[in-house]
Parts: structure tokens; C-alpha cells; sequence
């Protein structure tokens, strides 16, 4: 298969790379490397980079911002980093990748635990979250060609704890080879619409 995986120089995404590259041509693309660039943030970006690529049978994220911070230091701004980086950037790139993907291709993009376990200063990653699981459901049921949508759900990393693990005592981290093994389930398999939970 012919792969497109954005976020693909991440820790997430090389890990992703590294399951699915020994079987399939991947093409990287990201915001500052790989082999197309793109900007989740930027419609026109997203049309490019799909528009250079062609055709696929797979197009995969593991790419999306959101910010940590107490609700009440939440404003406007803050809650639009993931309202248009995490959760509609990978919204677009699920409308305007459905004619990129040959008949019975997928996607497959990036949620996260947070979505049923809330923890502090983590209200707009729960928000994005959730909102990406009902998206995907919604999404399975009307896209064509028997296309197929899921959303991986990982906790978190191991190797992002010395970054995110004051965020999430408690919760049991995941190295970043198993959560790109449920990428091989969402691409490989025939599953559609699903929250493929790491965790």
C-alpha cells in the first residue's frame, strides 16, 4: 500500500513508520520535514500537500496541538490551538482526502485517553478528543466507495513522559511501538468507525 502519514517525524509517527515501512511505501509529511510538507492549521496547505501526493490507499495522522492549562486560564485563543490544529485539521484532512483515496482505502487519525479520563488542566484535550471519536463514528457512515474511518486512542507515552507525565499521575504509559500497532489494525484490517484504544 501507499501510505500518507502525517506527523510522520513525531515520536508517535516514527514509531508508526518504523511498524508500517517494512510493508508499505510511506510518504512523511509534516510541518517543518518529510517528504511533503503541510500546515494541519491551514486548508489550503492540507489541498497542496494532498494535491502532490495523488492517489493513496491510506492516509493517517498522528499530528495534532492542543494546550494544557488550568480551565480557568483557558480563554478563546488557548482552546483554538486544538479547535484548529488537533480537531479540524484532521477534519479536513478527512474531507478533502476522501478523493485521494482509491475505493476501500482509510483513515486513520489521533485521539487520545483523555477523552474518557479527564484529568487537571486537560479540558481542551478531553474537548477534541471526544469530539474526534463522535466525528469518526458519524464520518463511517456516510463516506463512499467503501472508504473506512477509526481514531486511535493512546495514553500516554513512554517516551513523552518526561514532557507529559506531571500531567497524567497515575495513568500507565504506553510505549509508542503499541500504539503503532493499532495503526496496522485501522490500515490492515476491515474495521470502520472504531476508538482503537491503547490503554
Amino acid at each position: 500500500m501507499k501510505i500518507l502519514l502525517v506527523g510522520a517525524s513525531g515520536t508517535l509517527g516514527m514509531a508508526v513508520r518504523k511498524e508500517l515501512g517494512n510493508r508499505h511505501e510511506i510518504i512523511a509529511a509534516g510541518r517543518s520535514s518529510g517528504d511533503v510538507r503541510v500546515d494541519l492549521t491551514d486548508e489550503a496547505s492540507i489541498k497542496a500537500m494532498l494535491d502532490k501526493v495523488g492517489t493513496v490507499d491510506a492516509i493517517a495522522s498522528t499530528a495534532g496541538h492542543v494546550t494544557f492549562a488550568p480551565l480557568a486560564e483557558l480563554d478563546a485563543a488557548a482552546f483554538a490551538v486544538g479547535l484548529n490544529d488537533k480537531l479540524m485539521g484532521q477534519v479536513n484532512l478527512v474531507r478533502h482526502g476522501v478523493a485521494h483515496l482509491v475505493d476501500g482505502g482509510s483513515f486513520t487519525l489521533i485521539g487520545g485517553i483523555l477523552s474518557e479520563h479527564p484529568i487537571l488542566a486537560g479540558a481542551s484535550a478531553s474537548m477534541v478528543n471526544a469530539a474526534l471519536e463522535g466525528f469518526v463514528r458519524a464520518a463511517a457512515i456516510e463516506l463512499p466507495r467503501r472508504i473506512r474511518i477509526n481514531v486511535v486512542s493512546p495514553t500516554v507515552l513512554v517516551e513523552s513522559m518526561d514532557t507529559y507525565g506531571p500531567f497524567f499521575r497515575g495513568f500507565e504509559p504506553a510505549p509508542a511501538f503499541r500504539v503503532g500497532l493499532a495503526y496496522s489494525r485501522s490500515i490492515e484490517g476491515a474495521a470502520t468507525g472504531q476508538v482503537l484504544k491503547v490503554y
